[in-house]
């Protein structure tokens, strides 16, 4: 495995290019605090999702399914106030007339697809719903869904809007993927002024021959950018203090 050097003022550091990221402290309260998650839809997360062949190997591996269940239910025991980006098209969304190399796909391969913003026809079940272990935690009546956002970021609906609005300033994010979604909200959350922590064995990416590992190219970036970067159990253990 690779090691890469570096200097930070006078020390030297040495880790492996892939190493795994750090425990680090994070100071999180229910008054000020949020469980952000993006996408935990079927068409990342089940084995009959769309994306399944491309990101299934990096879900299995991180045991991503199962660590944003445990990172709801260390949220729902804490107090925590949870909010869901989701990610859905619509029949109009998909007459577009250009588009990045995943958001092409996305829509070749029908992603997300719901049939209209106004009715719930055809949700159950599909790609774009929740998937199937989550619902007793996103439906409970308390879960804040946002309005979708169309290609990674949350730029375009009111993720920003319904955190302010309830005074949260800290962000816990998780939920698919690594590389895209993740890494977009993180990037425009922390522009907007919010202490984004993130968790990065509740994500996942595609590993593509051509165009690379996702997940790498993430936590990478994750290292740079966020305020934090912990793992399920750390940050199970701070929500559930």
């Amino acid at each position: 495995m690779a090691v890469v050097a570096f200097q930070v003022g006078h020390l030297q550091v040495s880790r492996p290019r892939h190493a795994a990221p750090t425990t680090e402290e994070i100071d999180v309260n229910p008054t000020d605090t949020a469980l952000v998650l993006t996408d935990p839809q079927n068409d990342f997360l089940s084995p009959d999702g769309a994306t399944w062949q491309l990101v299934g190997a990096s879900v299995e591996d991180n045991g991503t399914v199962e660590h944003i269940e445990q990172l709801l239910v260390a949220a729902k025991e804490g107090g925590y106030p949870v909010f869901v980006s989701p990610h859905f098209y619509y029949p109009t969304d998909h007459e577009w007339l250009f588009g990045g190399t995943l958001e092409k796909m996305m829509h070749e391969i029908h992603m997300f697809d719901r049939t209209s913003p106004l009715t719930g026809e055809g949700l159950p079940g599909s790609g774009a719903d929740w998937l199937e272990r989550y619902k007793p935690y996103l439906d409970d009546g308390t879960t804040v869904i946002t309005s979708p956002h169309k290609v990674y970021g949350p730029q375009n609906n009111d993720l920003a809007l319904q955190l302010r609005k309830r005074g949260v300033s800290k962000v816990v994010l998780a939920g698919m993927s690594a590389n895209l979604c993740v890494e977009s909200h993180l990037r425009d959350l922390l522009e907007m002024g919010f202490d984004v922590t993130v968790v990065s064995d509740a994500t996942a990416a595609a590993n593509h021959p051509e165009l690379g590992d996702g997940y790498a190219a993430a936590i990478t970036n994750f290292r740079f950018l966020a305020g934090a970067v912990v793992t399920t159990q750390d940050a199970v253990q701070e929500l559930k203090v």
